[in-house]
């Protein structure tokens, strides 16, 4: 059983693969990595146990060593996933593909084995993260990352109007094509600039190609979009990504 996780600013999520399959997935609060082991064995089928485990980590040294000390009962060590200039299948266009974040970078190898088709990722989180994702043109049937943007996420942003103005509030409010309230003005302005954002990058696509959108705030993020736009929800696009790289064979 190869058990893989993906370790954000908020969610740690994971997911056991055998033999080319989905046996369970989840997902656990940073306050609550103690529980992993817990959730892990009600998902292991009696005595089997784990082979591999492929983590994705992007929230920093002390989650690692947290989920290092949890799985010191039931692990065979922690395989750190890293960006790399290619992974099943995909071609990976940073001019220095190592510096690209390990989460990103397995949501697009997800993303390409799920649809083998130019698709726009987008990651509503912490931070928003809008992926271009191409066929490459050097290998046909190949992906291939073109480049892609980091924004503030929806709470960063409002969050840094409230601490860096004197009189604007930590605003709560719904979204309006045009506000007359200030709340409303500082949600609408945060979930405006980031549907614009989307909606520019995804210039860059094939028309019809799929936007497929992730992460804690993709409902607000896409009542807010072109209805226009072909917006597909997905969960666990990091998991995919890892589960295509631990299914490769051992280079030997």
């Amino acid at each position: 059983m190869i058990l893989l996780l993906d370790a954000g600013n908020t969610r740690l999520k994971w997911g056991l693969r055998q033999a080319g399959a989905w046996r369970a997935r989840g997902a656990l609060e940073r306050e609550r990595i103690g529980d992993l082991p817990h959730a892990l064995r009600q998902a292991l089928p009696a005595g089997q146990g784990l082979q591999r485990i492929l983590f994705c980590n992007v929230a920093g040294p002390e989650v690692a060593a947290a989920v290092a000390q949890a799985l010191v009962p039931l692990s065979p060590g922690l395989e750190n996933f890293l960006a790399t200039p290619e992974a099943a299948g995909v071609r990976n266009g940073y001019a220095r593909p190592a510096q690209l974040g390990a989460d990103r970078w397995a949501a697009l190898v997800g993303a390409w084995n799920q649809e083998r088709r130019p698709c726009l990722v987008v990651n509503a989180g912490t931070a928003l993260t809008i992926d271009v994702l191409l066929e490459d043109p050097e290998r046909p049937g190949h992906g291939y990352f073109a480049g892609g943007c980091i924004l503030p996420g929806f709470d960063l942003m409002r969050g840094a109007l409230n601490r860096h103005t004197a009189q604007l509030p930590l605003a709560e409010g719904d979204f309006a094509e045009l506000p007359r309230s200030t709340d409303a003005a500082i949600v609408s302005g945060c979930l405006h600039a980031q549907a614009g954002a989307v909606e520019r990058l995804y210039r860059q696509l094939p028309p019809g190609s799929p936007c497929l959108l992730s992460g804690g705030g993709a409902a607000q993020l896409d009542e807010c979009l072109d209805p226009a736009l072909p917006v597909r929800r997905v969960d666990y696009l990091v998991l995919e990504g890892l589960a295509r790289v631990a299914d490769l064979p051992a280079v030997a």
